[in-house]
């Protein structure tokens, strides 16, 4: 059990006691008094900081950690095919490694949960679990458009996850997912969206990132946009997450919404690589589209931090709209913890009793909180990811005062692979 003592929620100050991996108790500060505690209490005094829940990241690619910066300043159509030609030499002992490394940044800056899209993906749900934080991730399908690749990817996807697929007890999330429908043939996406249809698994993929993925797309597929053309599948439902959706019209909204498809903000991907910044969240929003943040991963968004995703997103959102009313901050935390969790299926996102217990534990004492200014703002478009203290996933610390057990370790270790991509 875990025993927070004075610590502030919702600007109340309170007790929490986090007991077999859940929010067992919550009241006023002192409260905890009076509880009956069996067995042992690891306390913590909080006067002075602040819980919020643990951020969800709602798309990832964690393997890539070692790639940072190997493709700087070009389009994304070289970008991408630097990054294939670079993951031609990796394996799943640079995966575990990349993976971990990502995992020690994601829990310093504060996520408990991170959708994952990767190769050697058992390797990395391994790194994930020896860190204590939660993964969704499973089979990555890629065909190219080559029949022959087609069926060894699914005799491999049906093999893996009949021997993998519920031997999982650490939380983590067993889900398929294909790249693009660029990189994915027809049959193919078909096969997958039926797999994890008839497995009640998540399709994790990317749509509608670029300009000229939806170009080509309508110049393939009779004028009709990446979505409509999903729809036409089939493909389209309620466990479809879709990162980036960007590029999107009036009529794709109206498709995604009436689907229940989970669509995923990039900013800093879409950025950096110039795939564009005109997200239209608004209008997803009032669709009744459930709309999340994830980072990309590291060799497109060069870090792991939901914190600066979250202000970089709002800004975007406010600069282009002309509106500083934009991607308000309540909202804008629902997004980052919340909404992923719902989207994931999973029972957190939220500091209330009975929830999973996966909290930021943040300090306050320091500048940027010296202000009367609201709590969020000051969290939001102030901080740095630095005053995340501790963390706390499925009722257990994974980081506590900033220190992370075996990370010098990881570093080291994945130092020794940077020779197998350069």
């Amino acid at each position: 059990m875990i025993l927070l003592k004075g610590i502030t929620l919702d600007g109340r100050c309170i007790d929490m006691l986090i007991a077999e991996g859940r929010i067992a108790r919550i009241g006023p500060e002192g409260a905890c008094t009076t509880w009956e505690l069996a067995g042992d209490v690891e306390m913590m005094d909080c006067r002075g900081k602040v819980a919020i829940p643990g951020f969800v990241n709602m798309h990832t690619h964690a393997g890539m950690a070692l790639m940072r910066g190997i493709g700087e300043d070009v389009v994304f159509a070289d970008w991408i095919r630097k990054i294939w030609e670079v993951e031609k030499h990796i394996d799943e002992e640079f995966v575990y490694w990349s993976t971990k490394v990502a995992c020690m940044e994601m829990i310093r800056t504060g996520t408990t949960t991170f959708n994952d899209q990767y190769w050697h993906f058992t390797a990395g749900h391994r790194a994930a679990a020896d860190t204590g934080i939660r993964v969704a991730t499973g089979f990555d399908i890629m065909d190219q458009g080559n029949p022959e690749e087609a069926a060894r990817e699914q005799e491999r996807c049906t093999r893996w996850y009949e021997e993998e697929g519920h031997k999982w007890t650490d939380g983590s999330i067993w889900q398929l997912a294909f790249h693009a429908i660029y990189s994915v043939s027809e049959p193919m996406m078909l096969w997958a969206a039926d797999f994890a249809r008839s497995h009640d698994l998540g399709l994790h993929i990317h749509l509608c990132e670029t300009r000229k993925e939806v170009e080509d797309c309508k110049a393939a597929h009779g004028g009709l946009t990446p979505v409509e053309y999903l729809d036409r599948l089939g493909i389209l439902g309620p466990r479809l997450i879709a990162a980036h959706t960007l590029w999107v019209s009036e009529n794709d909204i109206r498709l995604l919404a009436e689907a229940g498809v989970h669509c995923v903000h990039n900013i800093n991907s879409n950025a950096k690589i110039s795939s564009g910044y005109r997200f239209l969240y608004d209008e997803m929003r009032d669709a009744g589209i459930n709309v999340c943040l994830g980072t990309d991963g590291c060799a497109s968004s060069n870090n792991l931090d939901m914190l600066e995703v979250m202000k970089t997103s709002a800004l975007f959102q406010k600069a282009w709209r002309g509106n500083p009313r934009a991607m308000p901050l309540d909202e804008l935390l629902r997004m980052a913890t919340v909404n992923g969790a719902k989207a994931l299926r999973l029972d957190t996102g939220r500091l209330e009793e009975g929830a999973v217990a996966d909290i930021n534990i943040i300090d306050t004492d320091n500048s940027f909180f010296l202000s009367p200014g609201p709590f969020l703002a000051n969290l939001v478009y102030s901080a740095h990811s630095d005053c995340i203290d501790s963390v706390i996933c499925n009722g257990r610390f994974v980081m506590r005062h900033r220190e992370i057990e075996g990370e010098r370790e990881t570093l080291a270790q994945a130092r020794k692979l940077l020779t197998k991509i350069q």
